[in-house]
This record gives C-alpha cells, structure tokens and sequence, in this order.
C-alpha cells in the first residue's frame, strides 16, 4: 500500500488533470492592458459579453509594474483616449503614469470590466472539431467561437544578447525595473538605447548626479515633443489630412533642424526614411525630447557608439574607447509574447506580430482577432477594439445560445450581463 504522502500526490495529481472547463458566452480576451480593456468595453456597448484573462493581478501591469517614475503620455491627451469614454478635463495636457492608471481603473469601473486575475494563458488552440477555441491557464479550461489576442507588443522585455555581460560586476537591469535615478546617485551609468525610455531614464539620472552614458547602436529621429506650442504628433496629423506623408516628415525635419539644430553632430544620426514613414514601416517610434537633448549639448549625458564587449568592470566600444561603470540599464524596450502560447495558427510572424499590415491585421481567421499591435500607439488600439466589437457583435445577433460541451470535468456556464 502507498503512504499518505504518496495517496496526496495522485490525489492532487487527479484533480489537476479534472480541472474545470469554462464555456464562455462570448469572446476570450486575453490581457487586461488599454487593448483588452478597450475592447471589452466596445462589446457591452455592443451587448456582448466578454471575459478577460489577465496573467497578473491588476489592471494595465505594464503600467503598474514596468514603468519608470517620472513617466508621462509622450503624446496629448486626445490621442490616448481609449473608446466611448474620454480622460477626465482636469487631467494636464500629457497625463503622469499615475494619472493613466487611474483613467484605466475608472474605464474599467464605468463598463463594468471584471477580469479573472492571475489567469497566465499557457495554451490558446483553434479546435477544429468542435469550432470553437480553446484557452488553457494553470488551472482551468476556457472555450469559446472568439479569441481575442490583446497582450500587445510590449508583453515582455526584450534582453539583447551583449558579448561579456555575465562578467560585469555591477547590477544590470532593464527598463521594466528601472524606478528612479536615486538608486544610482553619483554612480557611472551605462544605458544601452537610445529610444524615448534610453533619453529620459539618461535625463533621470542626471537629475540625481549620476553619470550616464547613453549607447546608440543605431539611426534615431529626435523630434521636439511640441513645435510653436502645439504637438509636434498634432501637427503632422493634421498635416497628413492634406498633404503625401514623405512631404509632412519632410516639413518635421525642417522644423526639427531649426528648432534642435543637426543632431548628427551629436552622435544622433537620422535614418534616411523620415519619422512618420519609418514608425507606420518598422514600428520604430522618433524620440519626443523633453529635455535630454540639452543635457546631450551640455555633455552631462555622453553619447556613445555601439558596445563591442562588456567587461568585469565596464565596457569596450566599437570605437576603440574602454570605460568603468558602477550599472548598466538596457533601454532595449519589449517584444511580443504571443508565439509562446497561441499554437498552430499561422496568422502571427515568429515576432509576434500580424503578417497582414495594418489597417487589416486586426482579424484572422476561425474567430481570431488581434488588438494592440497596430504599431500606432493607442490610437490603433482604439480603431481596432471599434472594428472588433462591429464584427463580432454581427456574428453574436446571428447565433443561437450554444449548447453545452461535455469536458472531462463539469463546466461552467458565465452569465451573460
């Protein structure tokens, strides 16, 4: 006879393989970000119900846990609005990190969006058999005709792979840990990147004494945030209403050059394609400065070329140079996760992203749909939770209730509300 123990274990065992089975009334959406959210709430208005699977245990986690404190929208308010519901009037022009996560509470609170919470989605599968979805997390089975892929291309952190980095004595951290320069006062830092996170985490540490040098490994565009007191992203909205888009990122380099003056000289060197036809191409966003630009001029940040190698003590540089730093921080942004979990769907590239570009990545195949990887910033986000809600909500008045599964386990049924 076996022991007690070994009685426990194939008891848990049991009830791991007899986890429950959820049929859902309405789509899977996997992701509690602005994506999920904003969908989720264009399907009540819509009179359709939807679940919500959220690995972490709050609302926005990117947000929340991954941001550095001196966070700001980097774009007006009004091109960060998700749909039906607007930031509140005496939010500033360019809303803090606290400030955004407020507005998604309250979103959330005002559709009454309640995600199941420390749901991580393991397994999503299309089964053909039974036509219907299949979303596994650790410890149950959700299934419905619609999944809805809202996690986003900033689901993870993207760790490049630097020669001699295991060696190096001091802390190496990314972005997502990165708080506050005043745990690196007066410190020698490395910041490897050179993107919106690489300027401001570099104009953060100056504010602490610390001695940032900031590696820029490729082209960037740097654009003023605002040109003559209006948003430089408003400005060639607007301009694009009526003129080619290479003229429109023409004029923003004129602009740019009058106001910044050559970045180049700086060791800021532009790409050949201009900055709105490089972002909708590549997803590369320009820098929107907010005052390292300055600190740049004034060499308190130090630009430097790509890294050849770490060191116990530093780094060596493709130029010849060899310096000692106390931290490195990788400014080396984040990355999709879906092919880790969405499996035998071809809809999605080995990067996460949707083969069909934008505006028409948004919908796939068999009750597949994608939200948040536009490439274009929450205004995407929003033409996309729109288009979804619009498509599905057809195919919602068309159906009758769908009758329930058999699974090897009870199943649930979600009300709808």
């Amino acid at each position: 006879m076996g022991s007690c123990k070994d009685q426990e274990q194939q008891k848990q065992q049991h009830n791991q393989l007899q986890a429950k089975c959820v049929l859902v009334h309405g789509p899977i959406i996997v992701g509690a970000g602005p994506s999920g959210l904003a969908t989720s709430a264009c399907l009540t208005q819509q009179g359709v119900p939807s679940l919500i699977l959220e690995k972490t245990d709050c609302l926005a986690s990117l947000w929340q846990h991954r941001t550095y404190d001196r966070l700001k929208l980097h774009l007006p308010k009004q091109f960060c609005e998700l749909p039906l519901l607007g930031f509140p009037e005496n939010f500033p022009k360019y809303p803090t990190k606290h400030q955004f996560i407020s507005y998604m509470e309250t979103y959330a609170s005002h559709f009454s969006i309640h995600p199941r919470f420390n749901q991580a989605v393991q397994t999503a599968v299309f089964d053909r058999v039974l036509g219907f979805w299949r979303v596994t997390t650790q410890n149950c089975e959700y299934i419905s005709r619609w999944l809805i892929v809202a996690t986003g291309e900033n689901a993870e952190p993207s760790i490049p792979d630097i020669p001699g980095i295991d060696k190096f004595n001091g802390p190496v951290v990314h972005t997502s840990l990165y708080k506050s320069g005043s745990e690196f006062r007066n410190k020698r830092v490395l910041v490897i990147g050179c993107g919106n996170s690489g300027m401001e985490v570099s104009l953060d540490l100056c504010r602490y004494n610390a001695i940032p040098h900031m590696v820029v490994r490729n082209t960037v565009h740097v654009l003023p945030r605002e040109m003559f007191g209006f948003s430089t992203f408003g400005i060639a909205m607007a301009l694009l209403k009526w003129l080619p888009l290479r003229l429109v990122d023409k004029i923003l380099l004129l602009i740019a050059n009058f106001t910044l003056g050559n970045t180049d000289q700086l060791g800021l060197r532009r790409p050949k394609t201009g900055p709105i036809e490089l972002k909708n191409v590549t997803g590369k966003t320009p820098v929107l400065d907010v005052g390292a630009l300055s600190q740049i001029k004034s060499g308190k940040i130090k630009v430097m070329e790509g890294v050849k190698e770490i060191t116990r003590n530093g780094a060596k540089f493709m130029d010849g140079q060899e310096k000692e730093f106390d931290s490195i921080i990788l400014a080396t942004g984040y990355k999709s996760n879906v092919p880790t979990w969405l499996k035998g769907c071809d809809f999605f590239t080995k990067d996460g992203m949707p083969k069909t570009p934008f505006p028409n990545g948004w919908k796939g195949e068999n009750g597949l749909y994608t939200v948040g990887f536009t490439r274009r910033g929450l205004l995407g986000t929003a033409s996309d939770a729109v288009k979804i809600a619009n498509d599905i909500s057809e195919q919602w008045r068309t159906l009758k209730h769908c009758k329930n599964i058999s699974c090897n386990s009870h199943v649930i049924l979600l009300k709808e509300t």
